[in-house]
């Protein structure tokens, strides 16, 4: 099972727009770690992976979906207040990664600036984590600078610790 950064928007992007109340989140966060727990405790293997930005990125990103046909599909009227809100946005995040990271389930930061460098990196990591036939683990070395558990990412991500 992969779990990223959307089954969590109760977490953190619901509070901050207002889309939840504050029981509702702390609802929420106290029902993360059992039912992630039940589900490894079940036989599931679980991967939580938190592709991260930096706010100058965001901006950009958000630019080229604004100006580009190709990508203005991705638009959506959150987006300038994303931008708006970043510090209430990594707030939360950081109260999201601390209180749903466990040892059943630990929360890997994803440092996505350069797309291709980030995906390539979540495969070769979680590929490493796989049991399968023929598996060559001499391909599946990940940069540690891009794949970092969660809370060692606060130390090599300067922002993740704002």
């Amino acid at each position: 099972v992969l779990f990223n950064r959307s089954w969590y928007n109760r977490a953190g992007v619901e509070p901050v727009m207002g889309f939840c109340t504050p029981e509702e989140q702390e609802n929420f966060m106290r029902a993360v770690v059992p039912f992630e727990e039940m589900l490894v405790n079940s036989g599931l293997i679980l991967f939580k992976y938190y592709l991260d930005i930096t706010h100058s990125e965001q901006v950009k990103r958000l630019e080229e979906r604004r100006t580009n046909p190709l990508k203005q599909w991705k638009t959506s009227p959150i987006d300038q207040v994303a931008v708006q809100k970043w510090k209430a946005y990594s707030h939360a995040r950081n109260i999201m990664l601390q209180r749903t990271h466990h040892t059943a389930a630990p929360w890997v930061v994803v440092h996505a600036n350069q797309k291709k460098t980030a995906r390539l990196n979540l495969m070769r990591h979680l590929l490493a984590h796989l049991d399968y036939p023929d598996k060559d683990s001499s391909v599946l070395d990940w940069d540690d600078s891009v794949i970092v558990e969660w809370p060692i990412a606060t130390s090599i991500i300067p922002h993740l610790a704002e």
